[in-house]
């Protein structure tokens, strides 16, 4: 298993992920819940993928591959987790948006 294309791929898709979700919070602030609602879709999609390349390295150390970490994969790490963290909470925003709106 190649760990940093892996690290890659949590970066590239949590960066995906990230971008939908402020995408989100955008056409909310604008009361265009619909389209939020459908980048909040694609941010969850492109978390998932994410969370899947991370599921890997996790079912790959409980096999026995207990590979040295770099940095990037930390960086990667990082960026999926505050990733995660702004769904949910773009998430509730787009309620509360629809709620004063």
């Amino acid at each position: 298993m190649d760990q940093e294309l892996i690290a890659l791929n949590l970066i590239s898709n949590s960066g995906t992920a990230r971008t939908k979700a402020f995408e989100a919070l955008h056409k909310a602030r604008e009361g265009k819940y619909e389209e939020a609602k459908i980048l909040l879709k694609e941010s969850e999609e492109s978390s998932l993928l994410a969370h899947n390349a991370q599921t890997e390295l996790l079912q790959a150390e409980a096999n026995g591959d207990n590979s040295n970490y770099s940095i990037i994969m930390v960086h990667a790490q990082d960026h999926l987790m505050t990733t995660m963290t702004l769904l949910e909470v773009a998430k509730e925003m787009l309620v509360l948006h629809r709620k004063v709106g």
